[in-house]
């Protein structure tokens, strides 16, 4: 079978792969997806990823870098799903939109994670949880993969993938270094044969300088699901085929910020006070805000770790036994039914909502009986505006580090669409306002620096 070049956007909300055809970068459309697939994944037990992972490898004799690299680990896993199928339960992986519709029919009996790309660089992880962290990483590059085989494409071997200046974590170094790691060690198990990495809004701007007649100072802004990565780049015609792309970059600097952080600031200032979260206790102390933040905080592991602990549960029931705080009731049916991802779903389409409406109602019935939330466009804003103040410092920041002010601000990352965001950039900065395919930037970007690299 013939091999491929292409550009691999392992994104925060969405992945997506292009390919070059002639000249043009083009998204590949998967079957079971479209052009983006949801970074998710679905597992009825988490102990059965690697098993899985290992026996579709194996069915096409590619398993043994993955096969070495685990040892009793997999067999242990094997076992685990061998017990799956006597138990009667399915042996498969669910990906994208059908991993959201899974979890959905039991959130409390499954594993499921959303923008595993979050994590990737999280400080304090231990080697056991890392491998864990390859394997989902690994299993959706394989799934994917898989899906571009099936869209008609050749195999691919040599790909770019995108990656933010700094994934999360303490020590960004150490984080970034982490997080490469695991996606080196992921995509070398699927057996992509070359793997090169790209700043993600370095590949936008790349996207973009084909469409110039002329040199630019660029201030490329890319607000993706989980970061925001903001680069002053040199841009002019030809430039990618030209000029060494280091050369091009005058500042740059990123941070973890992105759109599923306006979902927790829109979930943990609207929606949280109607579970209790600015209630007084009979004391006149305030209410205990960690609950309600590990609850909201999606992308964060520890958090997430911590609000299902028992320890939260015990704190829980015992702050209900006072009778002004009943909306906790809500709380705990959250953690007990574990849907911290059904209710970031609810604030993130009320965002969504709130970009041509001025209010949006979000039902909360399925923690408390009749439970309805009307949000506001101001009450979003206010939730908003230490993230949009702290886009502002990122790129006051580049544009510092250049030393130049921009003559254009290229706008990209799926957080892009946003009005109030927009809105915000263009007040703050004199300069034209343009807008990429916000999707589908970064893909065309690695796929055209892939075509420029490889042979």
């Amino acid at each position: 079978m013939s091999r491929s070049i292409a550009g691999f956007d392992f994104g925060t909300s969405n992945c997506a792969v292009g390919i070059m055809q002639g000249k043009q970068a083009q998204l590949v459309k998967l079957p079971e997806h479209g052009n983006y697939m949801p970074s998710t994944l679905f597992a009825p037990q988490s102990e059965m990823i690697c098993g899985w992972l290992y026996q579709q490898l194996d069915a096409q004799d590619k398993a043994q870098a993955f096969q070495q690299a685990r040892g009793q680990q997999l067999s242990a896993s094997l076992r685990a799903l061998k017990e799956l199928k006597l138990d009667g339960y399915d042996e498969h992986l669910s990906f994208g939109q059908q991993a959201l519709k899974e979890y959905l029919v039991d959130p409390a009996d499954c594993y499921y994670v959303r923008s595993p790309k979050s994590f990737l660089g999280a400080s304090g992880i231990r080697e056991r949880q890392q491998q864990q962290f390859e394997d989902i990483a690994a299993a959706m590059m394989w799934h994917i993969s898989q899906q571009v085989k099936q869209s008609g494409q050749a195999e691919l071997a040599k790909v770019v993938i995108g990656r933010p200046v700094n994934f999360q974590g303490l020590n960004s170094e150490v984080s970034n270094q982490q997080a490469i790691s695991i996606l080196s060690n992921a995509a070398r198990f699927v057996g992509f044969e070359q793997v090169e990495f790209l700043y993600e809004p370095m590949a936008a701007g790349l996207s973009y300088q084909q469409q110039l007649q002329q040199e630019q100072r660029v201030l490329v802004i890319d607000i993706g699901g989980g970061t925001s990565d903001v680069s002053m780049l040199i841009m002019g015609p030809d430039y990618l085929a030209t000029r060494d792309h280091q050369e091009l970059v005058l500042g740059y600097n990123g941070e973890r910020i992105g759109g599923n952080d306006f979902d927790i600031a829109l979930n943990f200032e609207t929606l949280m006070p109607s579970l209790g979260a600015k209630l007084k206790l009979a004391s006149g102390q305030p209410m205990p805000i960690k609950p309600f933040w590990d609850a909201a905080a999606i992308n964060d592991f520890p958090a997430q770790t911590r609000f299902y602990e028992k320890d939260t549960r015990l704190l829980l029931q015992r702050l209900l036994k006072e009778p002004q705080l009943s909306p906790l009731k809500g709380l705990l049916r959250l953690s007990d039914e574990r849907q911290t991802y059904q209710l970031s779903a609810c604030a993130e389409q009320a965002k969504i909502a709130l970009s041509e409406a001025q209010t949006s109602t979000v039902d909360l019935s399925y923690l408390i009986e009749q439970l309805q939330v009307d949000v506001t466009q101001e009450a979003y804003q206010q939730a908003a505006e230490r993230l949009l103040n702290s886009i502002a410092t990122l790129s006051d920041d580049v544009i510092a580090q250049a030393g130049c002010q921009p003559e254009a601000i290229f706008l990209t990352g799926g957080s892009a669409n946003s009005p109030m965001i927009k809105n915000f950039l263009a007040k703050r900065y004199q300069a034209p306002l343009i807008s990429g395919d916000n999707f589908g930037s970064v893909t065309s970007g690695l796929t055209l620096w892939a075509d420029n690299i490889f042979e």
